[in-house]
C-alpha cells in the first residue's frame, strides 16, 4: 500500500475499487460524464488541487480523454498531475465483452501498470513525516459534527467554509480533512464552527 499526499481522481467504482487496494488516498470518482453537471464535485476537485495537488487517472480511450480534458479546463489552478495508462488491449472479468475501443480500463490493468503511471507524472509516495495524528470519527462526533443533534447543520457550516460541496457525508469529509488539513488545524475549524452556530430564532430568550 503506498500512502499519496495528493487526492485521485478516476472515472467509476470500479476503479476506484482497484486503486484503494493499492494507494492509502483519497479517491474521488466522476461517475463518468456526470462530472459535466455536477457543480459541487468540480469544486472539491479545484479544492484539492490548491491545497494537496490533484491526480488525474482516467481510461487510455477516447471517453476518458473526454473526462481529462473537461477536468483540465475547469482545474486550472493549484497542481494537477496527469497519469496515463498505456492502451491495452482485453476485457475485464466483469464485464460480458470488451468496451467500445477494446482496451483496459483503470480496474483492469495490472497494478505495476497503474504504479508506473503515477511515478511518470511524478507522483511519489507521501513519506508521512508531519502527520501523527489523524481525524476519526469519534472526534467528529466528539466535536458534534456527526451523529448527533444538530451535526448536520454543523457538518453543512464547516463544508461551506472550506468552499466544499454540502453534499458530503461524515466519511466522506473524514478522508477530505485528512487530506487537506493537519489534526490541530482541524480542531480549531471544528472549534470555530462551533462557536459560530446561529442562537435560536427567538435570541434564547424563554
Amino acid at each position: 500500500m503506498i500512502k499519496l499526499r495528493q487526492a485521485v481522481v478516476v472515472e467509476g467504482r470500479y476503479d476506484k475499487i482497484k486503486l484503494s487496494s493499492l494507494l492509502d488516498a483519497t479517491i474521488i470518482q466522476t461517475d463518468g460524464f456526470r462530472i459535466f453537471k455536477d457543480k459541487d464535485k468540480v469544486a472539491l476537485l479545484r479544492e484539492l488541487a490548491r491545497r494537496v495537488g490533484l491526480v488525474v487517472l482516467t481510461d487510455s480511450d477516447s471517453a476518458g480523454f473526454v473526462i481529462r480534458n473537461h477536468i483540465k479546463s475547469c482545474v486550472r489552478e493549484g497542481k494537477v498531475y496527469h497519469a496515463y495508462i498505456p492502451e491495452i488491449l482485453g476485457k475485464e472479468k466483469r464485464k460480458d465483452r470488451p468496451s467500445k475501443e477494446g482496451t483496459l480500463g483503470v480496474e483492469g490493468v495490472p497494478a505495476e501498470v497503474i504504479l508506473q503511471a503515477l511515478r511518470r507524472a511524478g507522483v511519489t509516495a507521501d513519506t508521512g513525516e508531519a502527520r501523527e495524528r489523524l481525524v476519526t470519527k469519534a472526534d467528529l462526533m466528539e466535536d458534534g459534527l456527526s451523529g448527533g443533534e444538530g451535526s448536520h447543520e454543523r457538518r453543512t457550516r464547516l463544508l461551506r467554509e472550506l468552499g466544499l460541496p454540502h453534499y458530503l457525508s461524515a466519511n466522506s469529509m473524514l478522508d477530505v480533512l485528512n487530506t487537506m488539513f493537519s489534526y490541530e488545524e482541524y480542531k480549531r475549524l471544528a472549534a470555530r464552527v462551533s462557536d459560530s452556530a446561529e442562537p435560536p430564532e427567538d435570541g434564547g430568550n424563554t
